[in-house]
């Protein structure tokens, strides 16, 4: 999937999570910002590695800044975040995800 501008899903709420991506420069970019980092950092870019990979996401900038989400929400955001940057908007294939 193509992204055509940046584009965010989520907040900066606790509990929360917000993600930010952006067209990249040729390869895939991924900056994770947590408090909970040392302990959840490996799974949390797993998550994000693998939507990517099913939205088919090679070539972006993603920073994501966690405030305490859950696996689910951080997904949700992503997928949120990359549609909008992908300027999708009618029948969005949530369902196939």
């Amino acid at each position: 999937m193509q992204l055509n501008h940046a584009a965010v899903g989520g907040t900066e709420d606790s509990g929360d999570v917000l993600v930010e991506v952006a067209p990249g420069i040729g390869k895939l970019e991924l900056e994770i910002k947590s408090k909970v980092l040392s302990q959840y950092g490996s799974s949390i870019k797993k998550s994000v590695l693998e939507v990517l990979d099913q939205l088919k996401v090679t070539d972006a900038k993603v920073i994501v800044n966690d405030k305490g989400a859950v696996d689910q929400t951080i997904r949700a955001r992503l997928t949120t975040a990359v549609f909008r940057a992908a300027d999708m908007k009618e029948n969005l294939p949530w369902g196939d995800l």
